[in-house]
């Protein structure tokens, strides 16, 4: 049907779609998901067994003193750079990402655009909501090859796709779930097609996994006339329970929203259940794992997630965010953020090729190949690594603009790699009058780099200086490499020639091209008599 004619109908069921109504309590909302959800419950009861059991049968047990003694492997510190895939059925509204399924349950406010667009283009509330988007995410043009392929091309050592976003899609074969991308939309084992395509190209498969939020994603929905409202969609939608937070007595935020046992056990199983079908190498869980009730339940899957990788001798790689995890616990994830120095423990940064958003979004602006590599530089440095998302299209189809980033990113670490994969921090991690904005959400807040601007690392006896700009005076100065230090040669890595240097008093002096080598940013790997400078950790970073 015609968007008008929709919009007509949506207009002329104006009082009925407007129609404020009163959320369900908790108990029933409960009652309602656990009905949807009881064809699936012996199944869920064998994986908790199996899971619960694990958790309490190896070198890790389901507390946190236990879990400290988790080491991040080195194969994942030499490995550095990896691709994330926000990939889903919000992918065919292409509207501002991948929050979509959420903002268009609220009728006002800062995101009422959302609605309007999903009435306008779908059709009026209740008859259409976010479910009708699943037939229509077809994946036609899906290639789990040819993306393997080209993130081998761009130089990633593992990818991490999207299990199951806050949506509650599952782009797996779920036993828990009929709402997945096997049984509809593509009609395909997305995540299973794409690990044996990853793996061929010999590179790790991490997955990640939304679900956590699911249980409030939809609560927008409770508030009006909607399908997030009728019982035979509570398998999709969720608990949708209201998120309630508020100020604790010391300022900060506290959420105090309703999980339930159910849910938690849940949650634990739909985890545990990737665990056992797909073994990946790394797991992913964004932020609200860390809301108070899941803290259990997280530590049951976390025992349960590296005694059974131990099992295999898989070196295994659990992220956290924020305070979700105890230090030490598992492997730190900054999202769109930098360190400001050298962390004592491996670390990784995830950000997206996309300035606004996760997944595909038309008219969305992208990062520049210079902005990523630098990135990738500065969090190599201190001794992170970059996990690089994008975000395709509904038919499968990678976006131009991300391909080329791929691509230009790819190109110089084929001829600068040396000074990224398997090298370890220096005993500092850079120089130069451009100030990294640390934190969270703080990707697009650092000034662009110049060519005074250096970052080290290290492998064996050599260091490598990747310099971020190139002197317009083919002159370059690094203050950080005194005279005691003994240089025996520097070599431009691009072109594989010496570099002429003389050590002075101010640092080392080192005299260029004429034209640069390359693009983006420029690697020199530095011949010395010994490395044998410890690194400086920063242990409150």
């Amino acid at each position: 049907m015609a968007a008008g004619l929709w919009l007509g109908l949506a207009t002329l069921c104006g009082s009925a779609v407007a129609a404020d109504t009163r959320p369900p309590d908790a108990a029933t909302i409960e009652k309602q998901w656990v009905a949807a959800n009881r064809p699936y419950d012996k199944v869920r009861r064998t994986i908790l067994e199996q899971t619960r059991t694990i958790a309490w049968q190896g070198p890790m047990q389901p507390d946190w003193q236990s879990l400290g003694g988790y080491r991040t492997p080195d194969w994942y510190r030499d490995a550095k750079f990896g691709i994330f895939i926000h990939w889903g059925v919000y992918s065919v509204a292409a509207y501002k990402g991948e929050w979509y399924p959420r903002h268009i349950y609220e009728r006002s406010g800062e995101y009422s655009n959302y609605y309007q667009h999903q009435v306008a283009t779908y059709g009026p509330m209740p008859q259409v909501g976010y479910k009708n988007l699943i037939p229509l995410f077809k994946a036609e043009h899906f290639d789990p090859q040819a993306w393997a392929t080209l993130f081998r091309e761009a130089g990633a050592r593992y990818v991490v796709p999207v299990a199951e976003h806050h949506d509650g899609f599952a782009m797996y074969d779920s036993k828990l779930s009929d709402w997945t991308a096997v049984k509809m939309g593509p009609h395909r084992d997305v995540i299973g097609e794409l690990a044996r395509a990853i793996r061929a190209k010999g590179m790790r498969l991490g997955l990640s996994s939304h679900r956590a939020e699911h249980d409030w994603f939809f609560d927008n929905g409770r508030t009006f006339d909607s399908d997030v409202n009728d019982p035979r969609y509570a398998a999709l939608y969720g608990p949708a329970h209201a998120v309630t937070s508020g100020k604790g007595e010391d300022g900060k935020e506290v959420d105090w929203t309703f999980v339930s046992d159910a849910y938690l056990d849940d949650w634990l199983a739909r985890s545990a259940e990737i665990v056992q079908d797909y073994h990946p190498d790394l797991m992913y869980f964004d932020w609200w794992v860390g809301q108070p009730r899941f803290r259990g339940a997280l530590a049951e899957f976390a025992a349960f997630y590296y005694n059974q990788a131990a099992a295999r001798q898989q070196g295994a790689v659990l992220f956290y965010k924020l305070d979700n995890m105890r230090p030490g616990t598992g492997t730190m994830n900054i999202e769109r953020g930098q360190a400001a120095d050298i962390r004592e423990q491996p670390w990784q940064t995830e950000t997206s090729v996309s300035d606004d958003s996760w997944g595909y979004a038309e008219g969305d602006t992208y990062k520049s190949p210079d902005e990523v590599v630098h990135l990738l530089a500065d969090v190599v440095s201190k001794n992170g690594n970059l996990l690089l998302n994008i975000g395709p299209k509904a038919d499968g189809t990678i976006p131009e603009q991300a391909r080329h980033i791929l691509q230009a990113v790819g190109q110089w670490l084929g001829a600068n790699g040396e000074a990224i994969y398997g090298t370890r921090p220096w005993q500092r991690f850079g120089e130069g009058p451009t100030q990294v904005v640390a934190g969270t959400m703080q990707d697009t807040k650092t000034r662009p780099y110049t060519a005074e601007d250096f970052r080290f690392t290290t492998k064996g006896n050599r260091l490598y200086v990747i310099e971020l700009g190139w002197p317009a005076t083919r002159h370059a100065v690094v203050h950080s490499i005194g005279p005691a230090m003994r240089v025996k040669s520097v070599t431009l890595l691009a072109t594989g020639k010496s570099v002429a240097f003389s050590q002075q008093a101010d640092g080392l002096h080192m005299d260029l091209p004429a034209q640069p080598a390359g693009v983006h940013a420029y690697a020199y790997r530095i011949e010395l008599e010994s490395v044998d400078m410890p690194v400086r950790a920063r242990k409150d970073q």
